[in-house]
């Protein structure tokens, strides 16, 4: 089963299994080819950030379509908590671009 989830940057179609780390890698291949396209430098937390969200937000289609409400409650807050911290990436780059 395939899910496609829109997000900020780019969708990711992400390959549902019983085994999350499959996430990982798909996640960082979407954001990886996003960045190659877009010829921009993102610092580690934006980075983390996004891969976070992407995976909370698949875990949470994932939940609504299996009608698990577990399942989608933990993806959305990790999604959340993926957007926390790219918001403190792009707080950090921007403090670096007006110093």
């Amino acid at each position: 089963m395939c899910v496609t989830a829109q997000t900020p940057f780019s969708f990711a179609c992400i390959v549902l299994t019983k085994r999350w780390e499959t996430l990982s890698r798909a996640s960082v291949m979407a954001i990886g080819s996003w960045l190659t396209y877009q010829g921009t430098v993102m610092n580690k937390d934006q980075v983390k950030g996004r891969i976070e969200e992407v995976e909370g937000k698949a875990k949470e289609v994932a939940g609504k379509i299996l009608d698990d409400g577990e399942l989608e409650i933990k993806g959305n807050v990790q999604k959340n908590v993926g957007k926390v911290r790219a918001g403190m990436g792009d707080l950090k780059e921007d403090i670096k671009k007006h110093r």
